[in-house]
């Protein structure tokens, strides 16, 4: 299907496009910028007067829920969540029930996932079987599956002989480790930050130090073996501060933060509001500034969703009861969007951290809107304005902190493969 999007503004971060371009779409890729290519006939117009049009949103950490999960979301009803927040490629952890640990899994989600016809899926294989942090799987036949990198997800792996021998493994066939740091005995437990709020509250607390002790010695092991390193969420101002000198003396790590945790802190806990109990918990105020000033100076390269739907039993229980978690697949870009306002950022320096660099980070070429590269785009109209209504969300989970706010940035159009998908 020919399609050609006019009038629009372009925005692609890669390319260092910012201008009025229009954008010509054949045999689902981009077939040209600015000037249509010789004997292009148009099956569809769309008028992207007054919108901006960029290359489709990448999301790190999607949580599909299937398989083992249904009752909290289905594939179908977070494919139609991804692609209504202009979502295009998504990777999810691999703490399924069973856990991605087998080909088979990997195989039938990719399946599922590509029938479906929405976004691409990227599953991240399971680090050790079971996620048990016992024994290692089978990575190489993983990756032949599909998965594009390796994870406990939240699962501890307290054996740091383990961790060892699964980095040096995903060294040796450069494969990519990506690893939440906590540690399982200081965080034990816990449900918020060793905090004036957890305190007041009589919460069990997470220490920041949970996080920075085994950061350090994520960051020892990756320097010893040369494992591609990816830390998933980071929360605290320490932790910051630990990957901004590791990039100085060149250790090719990269990180995400949720979005959740650059615009809440623990202050938003409130009356006990079990939408924010969140993995990792929200921290203090200095810790969240300490997050966005690392998104602003690059130490910190992409934000995601941190998409965890959770079904209404389980976020309606007593704070410290309920289950972890917020939806976030089509609150991604309008929160970026307000990130980038408050901070005085420019709209490609946003969308660079939602587009370009986790498309790095997965290894995908993907992000951008070259001319040749496969056409997944995000239409959407910057001025905007919409109250986020858990019943008018897509998402199976309508678990999230942001009940009640008005945003700015609603998506329009959302192509993949050159289809409009939304």
């Amino acid at each position: 299907m020919n399609i050609h999007i006019r009038n629009g503004r372009l925005i692609d971060p890669k390319n260092n496009i910012d201008a009025q371009c229009d954008v010509f779409i054949a045999a689902g890729k981009v077939a040209a910028i600015g000037s249509a290519p010789a004997g292009f006939i148009a099956d569809k117009a769309i008028d992207a007067t007054g919108l901006v049009v960029a290359p489709g949103l990448v999301d790190l950490a999607a949580r599909l829920r299937e398989p083992g999960y249904e009752y909290m979301a289905t594939l179908e009803s977070e494919m139609d969540a991804a692609v209504a927040g202009g979502i295009t490629s998504l990777a999810c952890p691999p703490d399924t029930d069973p856990p991605l640990d087998e080909p088979g899994l990997v195989e039938m989600l990719k399946h599922r996932a590509k029938n479906l016809n929405q976004a691409h899926v990227y599953p991240v294989g399971a680090l050790t079987t079971a996620l048990k942090g016992r024994e290692l799987t089978e990575m190489a036949e993983l990756a032949d599956a599909g998965c594009v990198a390796f994870s406990q997800a939240d699962a501890p792996l307290t054996d740091t002989r383990v961790l060892l021998r699964a980095m040096q493994y995903a060294a040796t066939f450069g494969f990519s480790v990506w690893l939440r740091p906590q540690d399982s005995f200081l965080a034990k437990d816990g449900v918020a930050h060793d905090g004036e709020v957890a305190t007041r509250c009589g919460l069990p607390a997470i220490p920041v130090c949970a996080e920075t002790i085994a950061l350090a010695t994520i960051l020892s092991l990756a320097c010893d073996t040369g494992a591609k390193l990816h830390v998933c969420r980071v929360s605290s101002a320490a932790s910051v501060s630990m990957i901004r000198a590791a990039k100085q003396q060149g250790l090719a790590v990269t990180c995400d933060v949720s979005m959740n945790h650059v615009h809440l802190s623990e202050m938003d806990i409130g009356f006990f509001d079990p939408n924010c109990h969140l993995v990792p918990p929200l921290r203090g105020q200095r810790d969240r500034a300490a997050l966005r000033a690392g998104l602003l100076d690059g130490t910190i390269d992409v934000i995601c969703s941190d998409h965890t739907p959770v079904d209404e039993d389980a976020k309606q229980l007593p704070f410290a009861e309920a289950e972890a978690g917020a939806t976030g697949l089509e609150l991604l870009l309008p929160l970026a969007l307000k990130w980038a306002q408050q901070e005085y950022l420019a709209l490609s320096g946003a969308l660079a951290k939602l587009t370009l660099h986790p498309a790095q980070v997965l290894g995908l070429d993907a992000g951008h809107l070259s001319v040749g590269a496969v056409a997944d785009v995000c239409v959407f109209d910057p001025e905007a304005y919409w109250k986020i209504e858990p019943a008018a969300l897509k998402s199976q989970g309508k678990n999230t902190p942001f009940t009640g706010l008005e945003l700015q940035g609603k998506v329009r159009y959302t192509l993949v493969n050159g289809q409009i998908v939304y």
